[in-house]
């Protein structure tokens, strides 16, 4: 069933990089000869965000950017990417400062790190938490694989649909499995900051 856009998906924009995402998800479905109705088909979601998401309108959070790479069965990171290839044994990348690739929603900044390397076995990014209720998102966040979640700075509540909600400090982590919905709220007055590692099963 397609799903309307969510309220931590709403952030109407023109930034470049919203505007780059969508140019590759964009260049992305043409070159797999698919309307905007059938990529919404097959990610589960409403054309109106696939189309708003083209336009860099409307920044995804990272579930909906998963189901969309899976319904243009494309590598998330062809999404976010400008160019890359394919990591192969005794390969090494190192990341500076700063070469993120950032996607920013009403409830998270992701910076998505090795945006260049494609079909790897986790997809590593930092981040700030800018949600601060839970009152913030619709519904819980949740996509196949495991994830491991450090706090660099700040307090964070992770709240999920099995648990009781974990308070989590700085120099604290969590591991969980990523198909539970989950989402993670700021819990001080300051923004958190996180290292979050996803692995897909």
């Amino acid at each position: 069933m397609k799903q309307s856009p969510e309220k931590h998906d709403r952030v109407e924009s023109d930034h470049p990089q919203h505007q780059d995402l969508g140019r590759r998800l964009r260049l992305s479905r043409k070159s797999k000869g698919m309307s905007l109705a059938q990529v919404a088909e097959a990610a589960g979601l409403a054309i109106s965000t696939i189309s708003r998401a083209e336009r860099g309108l409307l920044a995804l959070t990272y579930d909906k950017l998963i189901k969309i790479a899976e319904g243009l069965d494309v590598e998330l990171s062809v999404l976010f990417g400008k160019s890359g290839e394919s990591f192969k044994s005794n390969s090494l990348s190192v990341a500076r400062l700063g070469d993120v690739q950032v996607q920013e929603t009403a409830t998270y900044r992701y910076e998505m790190l090795f945006a260049d390397i494609w079909h790897k076995g986790m997809t590593p990014m930092t981040g700030v938490v800018k949600a601060h209720s839970r009152a913030e998102f619709d519904q819980f966040i949740e996509h196949p694989g495991e994830e491991f979640l450090f706090v660099l700075s700040g307090q964070l509540t992770v709240h999920t649909e099995a648990h009781e909600p974990v308070l989590l400090n700085s120099g604290e982590s969590i591991y969980l499995d990523s198909g539970m919905g989950h989402i993670y709220t700021s819990a001080g007055e300051e923004d958190c900051r996180i290292l979050v590692v996803c692995l897909t099963r």
